[in-house]
């Protein structure tokens, strides 16, 4: 390619035009050996630089797709490039779920579980949790696989692209389900903040949205039914169930929105916030992410309220949402139960950068871990003393990838360089 890539948001112009699409894996494998400097790059989605190089691109995109399910072990191995909307799709045909999804539907595997990405749910972990195996090509360009009894795996599910381009995911599956949604509007913020816990635990996957203007927030609880579902709870927490179909960003089309008012219908169709034939989220926007320890999760929502007339302004949607602890060594859930709290912005990257700050300082009592893929203020030397695994993955990566073929300048500066 020689015209300027991009990404999804667009905030993110990569400094090489050169991406490859390789239509094997063979091929791929010609790629990566071929090549000094090299990053994989999913849908694009990523805030931050995590993605950029200044060698060249490779994307899975291209490889042949399958999504074959292994019934007696519970496993679905996929490929790589695919979304989890085209993933879910043939799963459920088969009969088959994942146990948690994302708000979007169109991040592709590999990507999503590369950078820790989540859905929400107290009992749920991140994407990546749901891996039991990964295929992948090693910066030499020889194939290999890891899976959940070899020492690497904890290291290599959640690893920013830097060990390896991956080719197909196993991930753990079980019998497909129904999910209901429903809208609650008008809890106050002050009730959040009293009985946060209960709030978050009250269905299946919940994630609260505030303005930090309003008085109050909208509550999306996402429930396991059934067939049918059964009877909605008009009222709840002084909130008032939804009569009207809503959207996660305020002044967005409802219709861009999974179904709610309580209608069951399948998991893939319910669990993201958005439908996977329309634009996700806004569009035009920025975005950062920051993940505290689950004990703190009330006190964090506290401290942001004490800032909002800092963040408010350059604002669309506040989400809040749970994670539970995993044991994947990059995770921002690794070792803790976690809130999620998350900001759309609007797209200013001045004004979203003063109240990253805001945010940034409310939260830094909470050791905040922010999400690889958003934006973030806080320092590499900070960002890594906040994982203790940390001291592991450099000695793997620099075990599978010594001349640091797959690092970038992002990688190099918060993971640490291959020096280190």
């Amino acid at each position: 390619m020689t015209e300027a890539l991009t990404n999804w948001a667009r905030n993110v112009t990569f400094s090489t035009a050169r991406l490859h699409r390789p239509a094997s894996v063979d091929e791929l494998q010609q790629v990566v050996a071929a090549n000094s400097r090299l990053r994989a790059l999913g849908t694009g989605h990523s805030f931050s630089t995590v993605a950029d190089t200044t060698g060249d691109l490779v994307s899975v995109m291209d490889l042949p797709k399958s999504v074959v399910v292994d019934p007696e072990r519970g496993t679905a191995t996929v490929s790589a490039g695919m979304s989890y909307g085209a993933v879910a799709g043939q799963l459920h045909a088969q009969g088959w779920a994942l146990p948690n999804l994302g708000s979007l539907p169109q991040i592709s595997v590999a990507g999503a579980c590369a950078t820790g990405t989540h859905g929400s749910g107290r009992r749920l972990g991140c994407l990546a949790s749901s891996v039991s195996g990964l295929d992948f090509v090693r910066a030499d360009g020889e194939l290999a696989t890891l899976s959940r009894h070899d020492a690497d795996f904890s290291g290599a599910v959640v690893a920013l692209g830097s060990l390896g381009v991956v080719t197909a995911v196993t991930l753990d599956v079980v019998p497909t389900f129904d999910v209901r949604q429903v809208v609650y509007n008008g809890l106050t913020r002050a009730a959040v903040a009293e009985r946060f816990d209960e709030a978050m635990d009250s269905g299946y996957s919940v994630s609260i949205f505030t303005d930090w203007q309003s008085e109050t927030t909208r509550v999306w609880r996402k429930e396991r039914v059934g067939s049918g579902g059964g009877d909605l709870d008009p009222e709840w927490l002084g909130a008032t169930a939804a009569t009207v179909a809503d959207n996660p960003v305020p002044g967005v089309d409802a219709g861009n929105a999974t179904e709610q008012l309580g209608v069951a219908g399948p998991w893939h169709e319910r669990l993201p916030h958005f439908r996977l034939n329309f634009t996700p989220s806004n569009g035009d926007e920025l975005q950062s992410e920051y993940l505290v320890s689950r004990e703190h999760g009330a006190a964090a929502f506290e401290a942001l309220d004490r800032v909002r007339d800092r963040v408010a302004p350059a604002l669309q949607i506040c989400e809040i949402r749970s994670i539970a602890a995993d044991n994947l060594w990059l995770s921002m859930a690794q070792g803790r139960d976690s809130v999620a709290l998350h900001f759309t912005w609007f797209d200013d990257v001045a004004a979203a950068t003063a109240a990253v700050g805001a945010v940034e300082q409310a939260l830094e009592p909470f050791a905040p871990r922010p999400h690889w893929g958003k934006l973030f203020t806080i320092t590499p030397e900070v960002v890594r003393d906040r994982y203790e695994l940390l001291p592991d993955f450099q000695q793997l990566r620099r075990r599978l990838d010594p001349a640091n073929k797959l690092g970038n300048e992002f990688v190099d500066r918060f993971l640490g360089g291959p020096g280190n």
